[in-house]
């Protein structure tokens, strides 16, 4: 008898577009003769709805959905309560849950506590993991905590703009410019922005402002961006593929160079001085033990031209699009999507079982 299993997409979040871009690409990998697949679709409004077809996720017209799908929290049922338009209820059983969701509420352990309340085996980082990992200010003090070189930084909080002048003063007496201004919790590069004075920096600490009340200053640093790949957790020692290099066709690698500019690319094991390959991996691997991570990450680095590492951040659920690095690096190590899905979802289940 196939197991179900769900796949959560979409979210309220600033990525909202490219997790349903990430789900399409997960769901036509999920082998097919041991799950049913329900598709449950939440609307940048909140809205659980249940996708009638993989078509629906990749045009966009599951939005339009009468059906809604909500888990419901009960450990006993493990379940999805699906809902028709007269709001007739029927119970569907889960054996496991995919939250293919980026950024907030989604991959910063909100959903991951649902999931645990309801007693569902699901695919990723735990509720602690997942937060702290989102946060990219705590996540900083995690990895000061391991000493692992990072880049300077200034923490701000959105109360304090009402003071504008003085926090840029603050920045100013420990940060030289260019700075990049980012939302601590936010993913895919939204609201980040790059400050060369004082006047772009006010308007970058507004535009963080937009996203989250927590806000993150930082030196810039200057050299390759790379990216590492992490599988494994509880009795599976984590795994760390090679490296990706990331080539921007932007001043840096932003949102809409990440997902919609072409001329950007990644390269798979590039050229890299010194070490720093195996630098970046041993990192990867401690950064992701010390954050309690748990079946996925995409750990991020630079690497200066003296071949010195500087850890960047942690992404508990990366990207699974067509051009995202996360799959692409396993299967450079001769690990296809099939697999690499299989395998997280075996992760899943395995932790929940013990």
């Amino acid at each position: 008898m196939k197991e179900t299993i769900a796949v959560l997409f979409g979210g309220q979040s600033s990525e909202h577009v490219v997790s349903c871009m990430s789900a399409v690409n997960v769901i036509e990998h999920i082998d097919r003769e041991k799950y049913e697949v329900l598709l449950i679709g939440i609307t940048e409004q909140g809205r659980w709805l249940l996708a009638d077809s993989l078509e629906s996720v990749r045009t966009g017209t599951w939005h339009e959905g009468k059906a809604r799908a909500v888990i419901s929290p009960d450990a006993v049922d493990q379940s999805v309560l699906v809902f028709d338009e007269k709001d007739n209820v029927k119970k569907i059983h889960i054996d496991v849950a995919f939250p293919v969701l980026h950024g907030l509420y989604g991959e910063d352990g909100t959903v991951q506590g649902l999931l645990e309340l309801a007693r569902i085996p699901y695919v990723g980082c735990g509720v602690l993991s997942s937060a702290v990992s989102m946060d990219k200010l705590y996540t900083k003090v995690i990895a000061e905590s391991l000493g692992i070189c990072q880049a300077d930084y200034v923490a701000v909080m959105r109360e304090e703009l009402a003071r504008i002048d003085q926090v840029a003063e603050k920045i100013e007496g420990k940060l030289s410019y260019p700075v990049f201004v980012k939302p601590s919790n936010a993913g895919s590069s939204r609201g980040v922005s790059k400050a060369d004075n004082r006047e772009s920096l006010k308007e970058a600490l507004r535009e963080a402002a937009r996203h989250d009340r927590k806000i993150l200053v930082e030196e810039t640093i200057t050299g390759h961006e790379v990216e590492s790949a992490v599988l494994g957790g509880g009795a599976m020692e984590p795994q760390v593929s090679g490296v990706g290099e990331i080539l921007a066709a932007a001043d840096f690698y932003d949102f809409d160079a990440k997902y919609y500019n072409q001329e950007s690319q990644t390269v798979v094991d590039p050229k890299l001085p010194g070490n720093a390959a195996e630098d970046i991996r041993r990192s990867a691997a401690r950064i992701f033990k010390a954050v309690d991570g748990y079946g996925l990450s995409r750990v991020d680095f630079f690497v200066t031209a003296e071949g010195k590492v500087v850890f960047n951040e942690i992404n508990t659920m990366p990207g699974f699009t067509a051009i995202s690095m996360y799959p692409m690096l396993w299967e450079a190590r001769g690990i296809s999507k099939g697999q690499l899905i299989e395998k997280l979802i075996d992760l899943g289940r395995e932790r929940y079982h013990g």
